[in-house]
């Protein structure tokens, strides 16, 4: 494996944890917006912690089957980078999304079995990005954050037309197999890296960095 293997932090509710995912070397950090999260953060909240994130590391708010009138005020309220649509938005929402707010858009599609990978083909042409994330189970309580993993055998050598990041279950001890077995060149982590829901553990984030930056043989 080779190339930048870029990571995104995401579900960071505290200073400590901006500092941390900054530290290891992250490209992404993400802050939730979504009540049912324990990764859940208010406006102001966010804003605070965006504010401390350096340049060159880009912010990127997840919310899931958001009214414009949310998403009119995340955008409002927090400098942000991108936007993560991590619900049952359909193609036409999305690009109604991105074109709305004029930021780049990255839309989650969970992945299950092989049928699951046409939908990624139906978001292609209208999001900036693709997060393939693992399906949650029926009647999980949240669309992603789960700890739940797919088969990545599922997309080994697959390539689409717009970047995509890997999700679903990764953890310090698994993410260079992941990235071995799908040749992904993004990563995504939150639940992986935290000692409780919500909590996130500064030597995780440091451990999982770290071991994608050995499995890319270069530096974050």
């Amino acid at each position: 494996m080779t190339g930048h293997v870029r990571v995104k932090i995401c579900g960071l509710t505290a200073p400590a944890d901006v500092a941390a995912a900054v530290k290891a070397g992250a490209a992404y950090v993400g802050f939730v917006f979504f009540p049912a999260s324990p990764r859940n953060l208010s406006i102001e909240a966010a804003r605070d912690l965006a504010l401390s994130v350096p340049p060159g590391v880009a912010k990127v708010a997840l919310t899931v089957d958001a009214s414009d009138a949310l998403l009119d005020a995340i955008v409002a309220g927090v400098p942000l980078d991108m936007l993560q649509l991590h619900g049952h938005e359909p193609p036409d929402r999305v690009a109604g999304v991105r074109a709305r707010h004029g930021l780049p858009v990255m839309k989650a599609v969970g992945l299950a079995d092989e049928a699951d990978l046409a939908r990624i083909d139906a978001y292609a042409p209208v999001a900036d990005q693709i997060l393939v994330d693992a399906r949650p189970p029926r009647g999980a309580p949240l669309p992603g954050g789960n700890g739940l993993a797919f088969d990545w055998r599922l997309i080994a050598g697959r390539r689409w037309s717009v970047p995509w990041m890997l999700a679903g279950g990764l953890t310090p001890d698994n993410v260079a197999e992941a990235i071995r077995l799908t040749g992904a060149q993004q990563i995504d982590v939150s639940s992986g890296v935290e000692r409780a829901p919500g909590m996130k553990d500064p030597a995780r984030i440091e451990a999982f960095c770290a071991a994608a930056r050995r499995a890319s043989g270069r530096d974050i």
